[in-house]
């Protein structure tokens, strides 16, 4: 499957985005999906993830009860909304895909990643 991010930008302080993950592929629904983040000078980071159906999601501690993530299978996308983002949000956010269909943090549990998508918060 191929994927590609898109949705990122400069937003103030408390504003919102809404990031999308466009997915390549029949198989779209068989993938557990997840957002990943990487800040300058960091190391990648798990941000959320979500299971094939959508019934089960998991959060980063950092973005629980501001981000949520979302999936339309029928449109083969994946989406993040982030609402009360922070200047410490700053990171190039990826999207990626597995084929083993259930949640995880880890990031080696993804066997697909997309290009990433800059997100910029000002302060």
């Amino acid at each position: 499957v191929q994927l590609q991010a898109s949705g990122g930008g400069l937003v103030q302080a408390g504003g919102s985005l809404r990031l999308s993950c466009a997915a390549s592929g029949r198989t779209f629904s068989r993938y557990a999906m997840g957002w990943f983040r990487q800040a300058p000078g960091k190391e990648r980071e798990f941000v959320a993830a979500i299971n094939w159906s959508g019934r089960s999601t998991y959060y980063a501690d950092s973005v629980k009860g501001r981000f949520t993530i979302s999936r339309d299978n029928a449109k083969n996308t994946m989406y993040l909304q982030m609402n009360g983002l922070k200047p410490e949000d700053t990171a190039i956010y990826y999207c990626a895909a597995s084929s083993l269909g259930s949640t995880s943090e880890r990031a080696s549990f993804y066997n697909y990643w997309g290009q990433g998508t800059l997100v910029t918060v000002s302060s």
